[in-house]
């Protein structure tokens, strides 16, 4: 009986990968454990999330609250640093403008005092006079000159005429007289004239000379009834008491 040869292939029943079993389910457990921690944190979270929320909003309000308080404080500081500025600008204007007032009361009192002196019932009676000179340096080496002339004897009259001055002095060691031409700084310089009731102001300026120092000024007063020569002493740019 002939045998029967083996056979040359077997077959062997293979089993089942289980790996990926193993690692879906190890997923699924950890994603489980991430839940369970998250529902856990928040379980311990949760009583107390409200009033956070609560006193967040609370705070975020106090916050409005006094972010609007200091705007309203420093709109009220600009304002009230404004009102003062100005405040200070009228009351230095105001201060300024009685100053003002004040001198020019101060200056009427004075002239209404001199017309007093001069038209009054005691004044004494007095032809054509120079009352006052005065001198008063100027930018540029000039001088301004002020001279008051009155008269009270023949009131209602006017007197009329022309002005001339000449300033004596010392220049070189020795004794000048500046005239009317060399004053003005051109050749014949026409007199000033005057017209009056009572009383005139003539002013104007002049140069002196360098090297000129002054002692005394002649002023010459000429007119159609008049011919009036006073002197006046000069002391430190005034020139004061008059005499004839």
């Amino acid at each position: 009986m002939a045998k029967t040869p083996p056979p040359r292939f077997v077959i062997v029943q293979q089993q089942p990968d289980k790996r990926p079993y193993i690692w879906t389910a190890v997923g699924v457990v950890w994603a489980l454990s991430l839940i369970v921690a998250w529902l856990w944190s928040q379980s311990l979270a949760a009583p107390r999330l409200p009033k956070l929320t609560a006193e967040l909003e609370t705070t975020k309000r106090e916050l409005r609250d006094r972010q609007n308080q200091l705007d309203r404080l420093a709109q009220r500081e600009a304002t009230l640093q404004r009102s003062d500025q100005i405040s200070r600008a009228a009351n230095k204007q105001v201060q300024g403008s009685l100053a003002q007032r004040e001198e020019e009361i101060s200056d009427l009192r004075a002239d209404v005092a001199f017309y007093e002196r001069l038209v009054g019932a005691t004044a004494p009676a007095k032809g054509l006079n120079v009352h006052s000179v005065e001198f008063k340096p100027e930018t540029g080496g000039t001088w301004h000159y002020q001279i008051v002339l009155t008269q009270n004897l023949n009131r209602g009259a006017v007197s009329s005429g022309g002005l001339q001055f000449q300033v004596e002095g010392v220049r070189g060691g020795k004794l000048a007289a500046i005239g009317w031409d060399e004053l003005h700084q051109k050749s014949k310089a026409p007199a000033q004239d005057y017209s009056f009731r009572y009383f005139q102001q003539v002013d104007g300026s002049v140069m002196l000379p360098a090297g000129f120092t002054p002692q005394r000024v002649r002023i010459s007063l000429r007119g159609e009834n008049a011919s009036i020569d006073q002197h006046f002493a000069w002391k430190s740019g005034v020139t004061v008491n008059g005499e004839t």
